[in-house]
């Protein structure tokens, strides 16, 4: 091979390293221009650059984050999530079961909406227990790392491994990834991490306030009222024992008994059916009254209740509005804007009386749960304006639940003991949610991540540059030259070491798109089980946990967390230790 073909090669992998480190553009389009110049040299053909975008694995991670996407659609893990975590007081039995619940399905399930579905729940909780979410954060996003590392499936690192192994020629007939591969590591691990976290967590991690939490003190408090409903389990209680701010973190401010009000100045007062409580709250906490599952019920909304899709948002009163002066119960919300009023807040100013018979004002702040025909009602309206939407609600058909459930668990199944192909039971599964109008056709294309397909499949031709110039044989003669004297697990180890070191700084995609190849090259030139070399770049890359770039997740929590790069190191760099020392000793243990 030419020697100009060789330092092209290592000039481009020196760009990718720098440029992605120092952010000079986005990943997608750093791998464009690099793989752009190994055409321009010739040291790629067209088929091999294009290669990769054939690949079955990159198909497999798509249809994976349209599933995932569609999941989140239709609020069935914030449904079980909100009926699951209030039940927790204590800081470490909510850090437990947040863990459990998260690392269980991110080994099945796209760990980022994941988090980000898990983390409204974190900063209720934390608000309502005077506890900094800083506390929890950084254990949500390993919690969703190390549930991913256990199949397969679990994190896209792993997938783009499993394209690496297909697409490879240095070890003839090599057999592909299956399924529960990563588990004799992923598992002990994921026992082990949850030790850790639940362990050492609230001690290494700071006690810092966010923006979100600065925001949340200062937003907007609004009246609503709800009523007990006939089989609600608030009937006979006490007032005292029972923890509104915890479960809905709404305040009591009045009951109203028939004509009667009661100011609740002590807490003996017995709760009874059909009473109306006032409660003070922002919007986030008023939406949860509109779960199923609620022992109270907004009376004002009635069937909108029943909607399969609707949505929470603001408005304020504009100061030429017909409605000022009006009293709330002369207004048609139902007819008039296909909405129901939930609550109001009026500047910080306590409004007295029944919701109903407040007069309203200009620069009064509305919450309404507006059906699918309430944007087409307010095209022209000027006696108000959207200031924000606040939450989409949607109660899909339980068929169509398990539908989608049911047909992605099968899907695994089948992958995993070998009777179809997960690409075609992903592709089956897509096809029957449409069909069955689990989720708009029209949106679910929009969850794409195209920018992940783009670089995973012209990492696939880097690794392909490498091969095919010598450089992956160079490197991986180096690094046994510096690693094997002390033995093979020294070797795993210095593979390790590198792959973590390029994922925490630079990205998991980019490290595995470099090091696989050596990696691969270091077991064939040995002539030893090219297994452990692929798993532990795959291991090194995924379980990213010592700084907040290297992991989409961590990049997630970075900012609502209050973090600094420090915390994550503080508490990520012990954790990297024990993942690598229980990935080369089960590694070691199982190939060597």
């Amino acid at each position: 091979m030419p020697y100009i073909d060789v330092v092209v090669v290592f000039v481009v992998i020196t760009f990718i390293l720098v440029s992605l480190y120092r952010e000079w553009m986005g990943a997608a389009f750093t791998f464009f221009i690099a793989v752009l110049v190994l055409g321009v040299f010739k040291i790629l053909t067209p088929a091999e650059i294009l290669e990769g975008f054939a690949n079955e694995q990159i198909a497999v991670i798509i249809m994976l984050l349209l599933l995932g996407d569609a999941i989140r659609q239709t609020s069935v893990i914030e449904i079980f999530f909100a009926r699951i975590f209030p039940v927790s007081s204590t800081y470490k039995g909510f850090l437990a079961r947040m863990m459990v619940w998260v690392g269980g399905f991110s080994a099945f399930l796209n760990n980022t909406p994941l988090v980000a579905v898990m983390m409204p729940y974190v900063h209720q909780w934390s608000r309502r227990n005077n506890i900094s979410s800083s506390k929890l954060l950084i254990p949500l996003s390993y919690a969703a790392i190390l549930g991913g590392c256990v199949t397969l499936i679990g994190t896209s690192t792993n997938l783009i491994v499993s394209g690496m192994v297909i697409d490879q020629d240095i070890i003839p007939n090599m057999a592909p990834l299956e399924m529960f591969d990563f588990i004799w590591v992923g598992l002990p691990m994921l026992v082990i991490g949850f030790l850790y976290l639940y362990f050492f967590s609230f001690r290494l991690l700071p006690n810092r306030t966010s923006a979100i939490e600065d925001f949340n003190d200062t937003e907007r408090k609004y009246l609503v009222e709800a009523e007990i409903r006939s089989n609600s389990g608030l009937i006979g209680k006490v007032i005292k024992e029972v923890d509104f701010k915890g479960k809905y973190g709404l305040l009591v401010v009045e009951i109203c008994r028939g004509k009667e009000i009661f100011q609740i100045r002590e807490g003996n007062f017995i709760l009874q059916e059909s009473d109306v409580l006032r409660f003070a709250g922002d919007h986030t906490n008023i939406a949860r009254l509109l779960s199923d599952n609620s022992d109270l019920t907004v009376p004002s909304v009635g069937m909108m209740s029943k909607l399969k899709r609707s949505q929470i948002v603001e408005i304020v009163i504009s100061h030429n509005s017909s409605l000022i002066t009006k009293q709330v119960k002369d207004i048609y919300f139902r007819g008039n804007y296909d909405s129901a009023l939930l609550a109001i807040h009026r500047n910080g100013e306590r409004i007295k009386g029944g919701i109903d018979d407040v007069k309203l004002k200009a620069g009064d702040v509305l919450l309404l749960l507006a059906g699918d025909n309430f944007t087409s009602h307010i095209e022209n309206e000027i006696d108000f304006y959207v200031i924000s939407r606040v939450k989409e609600l949607r109660k899909p058909e339980k068929y169509k639940i398990w539908a989608l459930f049911g047909g992605t668990l099968l899907a695994i199944f089948l992958a995993a003991v070998k009777l179809v192909p997960l690409f075609l039971g992903l592709l089956i599964v897509l096809a029957m949610i449409n069909i069955l109008k689990v989720v708009s056709a029209k949106d679910l294309p929009k969850s794409i991540d195209y920018n992940l397909g783009v670089i995973i499949a012209l990492s696939l031709a880097l690794g392909t540059a490498m091969i095919k110039t010598g450089v992956a044989d160079m490197i991986a003669n180096t690094v046994i030259r510096v690693f094997l004297p002390f033995g093979r697990v020294s070797l795993l180890v210095g593979i390790y070491l590198i792959t973590s070191v390029l994922a925490a700084y630079i990205t998991n995609k980019a490290s595995v798109a470099i090091m696989f190849p050596i990696s691969i090259t270091a077991a064939s030139n040995l002539g030893l089980d090219p297994m452990p070399f692929v798993l532990v770049v795959s291991f090194a890359a995924a379980a990213n946990f010592i700084t907040p770039i290297g992991y989409q997740t961590n990049l997630m929590v970075y900012g609502p967390g209050g973090y600094n790069f420090k915390d994550f190191f503080k508490i990520g760099f012990p954790l990297t230790v024990i993942y690598m020392v229980v990935t080369i000793t089960v590694l070691s243990l199982m190939y060597f």
